[in-house]
């Protein structure tokens, strides 16, 4: 398998108040099939119900809201880019979950969650420098990978 990842899709309750949030923090898609994509960088972060995605996983749907063991990460150009965009987030609707301050590895984060709970970490580390094109490059941490 390469070392890749194309697709990040959202399971939602309510896919018209989902893409309603998104739309609000500035994001623009296309509305498909009851499927919303948003082109993301490199890759695509998509909306869909919740029920279908277990569904077309072989899964139960579940229910929404605990940790679901995956935060996603927008990682930003200044410490006051992180607080800007956590602004906009609370007033689309996220809920806050960490307030912007340095964190204990050392950089500048927060943390919310979408209406349907997804977790998100918007930081700024300047570790991880970004492109002009708000791609990332990891640093070489020292160790090599078998």
């Amino acid at each position: 398998m390469e070392q890749r990842i194309t697709l990040i899709t959202l399971g939602v309750s309510d896919l018209a108040r989902a893409k309603a949030f998104y739309e609000a923090l500035g994001w623009r898609g296309q509305e498909v099939e009851e499927t919303v994509f948003f082109q993301a960088g490199g890759l695509g972060l998509v909306l869909w119900s919740r029920e279908k995605l277990a569904r077309d996983c072989g899964l139960e749907p579940g229910t929404a809201g605990g940790f679901g063991g995956i935060v996603l990460a927008h990682n930003v150009r200044s410490e006051a880019e992180v607080d800007a965009l956590l602004t906009a987030a609370e007033r689309a609707g996220a809920t806050i979950t960490k307030p912007a301050a340095v964190n204990e590895i050392g950089f500048y984060s927060s943390a919310f969650t979408d209406p349907d709970g997804h977790a998100w970490e918007i930081a700024h580390n300047p570790a991880f420098p970004l492109a002009e094109d708000g791609s990332v490059t990891l640093p070489d941490f020292g160790t090599a990978t078998p």
